[in-house]
């Protein structure tokens, strides 16, 4: 099974052909069905050897294409001190992507 580890929006993720994984926001420029590609390669093993970079490998490119574009499930920060009459309630939905990966 031949699988890479990528780092992209500051977290590192483990990754094969076909997989469709779920990744921090990348631009507002890209459409659905555009091709991305990851250079920030960190691992690759093709269930034989295994390379690893320090920190990424030269000349290893991942390439994806973009599916979906969303907002994750809404979290609720609420701020509270007793005895002063002060509350404080805020929602954040995070945005992210969907990419499928194609070829290592």
């Amino acid at each position: 099974m031949k699988f890479a580890v990528i780092e992209t929006g500051g977290k590192q993720y483990k990754v094969s052909e076909g997989d469709t994984i779920t990744i921090e926001k990348l631009s507002d420029e890209i459409k659905e069905g555009d091709k991305i590609t990851f250079d920030k390669v960190l691992l690759v093993d093709d269930g034989k050897d295994t390379k690893i970079g320090s920190p990424y490998l030269e000349g290893v490119k991942i390439s994806a294409v973009f599916e979906e574009a969303g907002k994750g499930k809404k979290i609720h920060i609420i701020k509270f001190k007793s005895k002063s009459n002060y509350s404080k309630k805020i929602g954040h939905r995070q945005p992210f992507n969907k990419v499928k990966i194609e070829k290592i």
